[in-house]
């Protein structure tokens, strides 16, 4: 008991109400009542069920306080027109309901008291328009019973005796209407009657389109019957309309009748020719004969009959006298022969444009397309070159490979006739080639001046043809030298004399070294690289020429000797290149001897002793000189000019050796004194 309804007696456990009770809140209490005996902790429960009784403290409510309904007067006796509904909070009979019409009414409705149903009870006259308000009452069954009523503000029935629609409407206007295109917006087309000959509301007709006006071209007034242009008619578009029209009666329920009205738009003449492309393309043969077919136009014209007839025709512009076209089929043919070479119409990938128009019959209205007339290339150009005869100069190092021309020999035939194919026809030595597509001349091996200073050959341009001559060029290559080549002396080592004692500027020798390279490169220039410290020998640098700086002495070359008497010089031939080249050899001068030094003993005078005894053949001595000459000139004799009068010594002439001839007597010669002379 949480909301505190009921108290209980501590002593004597009497449950009493404190607060009133509600059976429609809570029909029934469950309370647990707990007893113990003094102090003791031990206690017992017991569980009370208390049942709160209904009374009729509740009327019954309905859910809407008013409401409306509508009956047709067609409807037959027993028929459910409306059903009341309340509901009541009591319980049992308190809360059971019974309904009762309390208004009073011509027994037109009754009521169930159970279901609130309300019925129909007889046939409502449509001879006058009625209108029904019923009050509805909803009593419970309690003591003493509750009641609540209803008022039916809007529960009528409006019966008007009409006619009985028993006709539908029919159709007398035609089902077939003409209308021309040109017509402005509004114009009326066609007049739609239909006749019901039912009376009132059920004889009043309203015209309406079902089907066949999807782009609302046309509008139809549903009273009248008038049907008029809605937008522009365009006969090219539409040229037939097929309209589904319903007549409606007004009654109920209503009437119809259909009809299928055709629309026929009539041409006029409004249309321009318009030709199925605006570009034509094709092409035709060049060199062909007049009358060459070259292409067929259409144009077409969406107007009819008459109105649709065409003529084609060319328009002025360049190269237009060379075509002519039939007026009636639209075919164009040649009257010239073309040359897609020459004729300054053609552009260079041989395109002609054409104007064309199409018009009507008797009228100047018209289009125009573009024909764009490819010559097709015939092989009767052959390939020229732009000189008959190139020359070039090439270097001898050239690499292996390397391009020197491009040559170009142009064809002003098209595509494949007019490719050109090089080739290279007489004997190059294996020096050149050619490339077939690009005429690019290439070496193909490294080149020598030396060997072969100029090449001289034909080069060759062809096409596809096999009939037109080909294009020939003469190639004259030169060859430029390069310094690769080293001056070379005729021998790597001279021998050369000259007598001691001549002049300065005593030519010895000419020596001679070749260059096989040309111009500055092949020029040798001379000079001693060494041997000459002494500048004792000069050279002329252009010729080559090796002769003396001073005065030679045979016997004063001690330093420059190879031998007793020769000089070593190294020679050095440059060239004039850059960088130069050079080579050296080797010239051995002999100083040839002239008598120009007398023999010289090696002392002035000799003294000998020796014993009176000593034998006959006896050695003495020996004396000996020296030449600085050489050779013969250097050759000594020596002979006894004096002092050897008795002839007691013998001088060798060759040796100098002395010997004794005779015994020596020292009692008759102590001394001796002989002159010898060196020749």
């Amino acid at each position: 008991d949480p909301q505190g309804r009921f108290s209980i007696d501590p002593q004597f456990g009497i449950i009493r109400s404190k607060k009133q009770l509600d059976h429609e809140t809570q029909s029934v209490v469950v309370l647990t009542v707990q007893s113990q005996l003094g102090n003791s902790p031990v206690y017992s429960s017991t569980q009370v069920n208390i049942s709160v009784i209904d009374i009729n403290d509740n009327p019954p409510v309905f859910l809407t306080k008013s409401d409306k309904v509508t009956i047709s007067h067609t409807q037959p006796p027993g028929t459910a027109v409306y059903i009341a509904h309340a509901e009541d909070k009591d319980s049992g009979l308190n809360g059971a309901i019974k309904y009762s019409i309390a208004s009073k009414q011509p027994n037109t409705f009754s009521i169930d008291p159970s279901l609130g149903v309300v019925n129909l009870t007889r046939t409502v006259f449509a001879d006058k328009q009625q209108e029904y308000t019923l009050h509805i009452a909803a009593e419970d069954c309690g003591s003493p019973p509750l009641t609540s009523s209803l008022m039916l503000d809007s529960l009528a029935a409006k019966i008007v005796i009409l006619d009985i629609n028993d006709n539908s409407p029919s159709f007398t206007s035609s089902p077939l209407s003409y209308v021309m295109e040109d017509v402005e917006v509004g114009f009326l087309v066609h007049r739609i009657i239909a006749k019901d000959p039912d009376e009132g509301r059920n004889g009043q007709v309203t015209y309406h389109i079902l089907s066949g006006n999807e782009n609302k071209a046309f509008v139809l007034d549903k009273i009248t019957g008038l049907l008029s242009t809605a937008r522009l008619l365009d006969r090219e578009i539409q040229e037939r309309y097929s309209l589904a029209v319903m007549a409606l009666d007004d009654g109920s329920p209503a009437l119809s009748a259909t009809q299928v009205l055709t629309i026929i738009v009539l041409d006029v003449n409004d249309e321009t020719p318009i030709f199925l492309k605006q570009l034509y393309e094709t092409a035709v043969h060049e060199n062909q004969h007049p009358g060459e077919f070259v292409i067929k136009v259409e144009a077409v014209d969406r107007d009819a009959g008459l109105n649709s007839l065409l003529r084609y025709e060319i328009l002025p512009g360049a190269g237009y006298e060379k075509f002519k076209m039939n007026s009636d089929s639209g075919e164009l043919v040649t009257t010239a022969s073309l040359d897609r070479e020459t004729q300054e119409v053609f552009s260079i990938k041989g395109n002609c444009e054409i104007s064309m128009s199409a018009c009507k019959m008797g009228s100047e209205d018209g289009s125009t397309a573009q024909l764009y007339l490819a010559v097709l290339d015939e092989n009767d150009h052959n390939p020229l070159f732009a000189k008959t005869q190139y020359q070039i100069s090439v270097r001898e190092d050239l690499e292996e490979g390397s391009a020197i021309l491009d040559l170009f020999a142009s064809d002003k035939d098209d595509g494949l006739n007019g490719e050109v194919t090089y080739s290279l026809v007489d004997d190059t030595f294996g020096a050149f080639a050619i490339d077939s597509v690009t005429g690019s001349i290439v070496t193909t091996k490294a080149l020598d001046r030396e060997t072969k200073s100029q090449y001289t050959f034909r080069a060759v341009a062809s096409d596809c043809s096999t009939h037109l001559p080909r294009s020939t060029t003469v190639m004259t290559v030169l060859i430029q030298d390069v310094n690769d080549n080293v001056p070379k002396f005729e021998q790597s080592y001279y021998k050369a004399s000259v007598w001691e004692g001549q002049s300065p500027k005593t030519d010895i020798i000419q020596v001679f070294a070749t260059d096989l390279d040309s111009g500055l490169n092949g020029e040798t220039e001379y000079s001693i690289l060494s041997g000459n410290e002494d500048a004792r020998f000069l050279i002329d640098s252009a010729r080559g020429i090796l002769a003396t700086n001073t005065v030679l002495d045979h016997e004063n070359t001690s330093s420059y000797r190879e031998m007793a008497s020769s000089h070593c010089l190294v020679l050095l031939a440059s060239d004039r290149g850059t960088p130069s080249l050079n080579s050296t050899a080797t010239v051995l001068i002999t100083v040839l001897d002239v008598n120009d030094n007398p023999p010289v003993f090696s002392s002035p005078e000799h003294h000998i002793h020796v014993k009176e005894s000593i034998p006959v053949g006896s050695h003495i001595t020996e004396v000996s000189a020296n030449d600085c000459d050489a050779g013969t000139n250097a050759k000594i004799t020596y002979a006894m000019i004096s002092g050897n009068d008795r002839g007691h010594f013998r001088l060798d002439e060759k040796t100098g050796s002395v010997d004794l001839m005779k015994t020596l007597d020292y009692e008759d010669t102590m001394k001796f004194t002989l002159i010898v002379q060196a020749t």
